[in-house]
């Protein structure tokens, strides 16, 4: 759904009048429920949505600077951690460096051959200085719950066509409670069923991993696979 398209439902939930403009309106009411949206944008974009998860990659060089996250990853929210591998290598890079252990590392006289990588800046630093022309790959969240009608991400509807990226019931619900409370009207029942709705589209979103507490799933690693059932010898 368009900017546009989630004000008029919430309008209509609401008892306002449909507007026919939204981020371009000059009716305060709209301004505020944009504003509204904006903020309840922001709120979910806290969370690690599969949505907002993106992969990107960058090529080493022969110095401790390996790359600018502006450029490499725009709109970055967070590095999900343990996600950054040398491909070409086939080796993870490990870290994050706390600020101790790169003073340490900075120090000593004999380090591994084994990249470790602070963030200072918004820039990666690698330790030791890796060889050049090696890719490296991690995964990261955006803040961008929203994109123009281009296609560009964006942390905030500017205009009217732009898309949300994020599950529209859940916004719309969202919408409606924070309305309800900058009115100074009740809102118990409508947070209770946002709070609610909440936790259960967070839990179902994406795949989930099968926590098992017994033997492990041999029938599913990778390896030599022997197929299940009766077969001839």
């Amino acid at each position: 759904m368009t900017c546009l398209t989630i004000i008029q439902d919430v309008c209509q939930r609401i008892n306002l009048p449909n507007p026919s403009s939204a981020a371009q309106s000059t009716d305060p009411a709209i301004l505020q429920l944009v504003a509204l949206a904006n903020k309840e944008g922001e709120w979910q974009s806290n969370k690690d949505w599969q949505v907002l998860t993106k992969e990107t990659s960058f090529i080493t060089t022969a110095v401790q600077l390996q790359t600018t996250l502006d450029v490499t990853a725009p709109g970055l929210k967070n590095i999900i951690n343990d996600t950054i591998w040398n491909r070409d290598l086939r080796r993870p890079v490990y870290g994050p460096m706390t600020a101790q252990r790169y003073q340490q590392v900075q120090a000593a006289v004999f380090v591994g051959p084994w990249n470790q990588f602070i963030i200072q800046q918004n820039q990666i630093l690698f330790f030791p200085v890796p060889s050049p022309g090696q890719t490296c790959w991690f995964q990261y969240t955006t803040q961008n719950w929203c994109e123009s009608a281009g296609g560009i991400g964006q942390s905030r509807f500017t205009m009217d066509d732009d898309v949300l990226l994020l599950r529209e019931d859940l916004f719309k619900l969202g919408l409606e409670w924070r309305w309800k409370k900058a009115k100074g009207l009740e809102y118990a029942q409508e947070f209770a069923d946002y709070e609610t709705f909440m936790a259960d589209a967070y839990a179902r979103d994406g795949t989930k991993d099968i926590i098992n507490m017994g033997s492990a799933r041999y029938d599913i690693y990778p390896g030599i696979l022997v197929p299940s059932g009766s077969w001839p010898v």
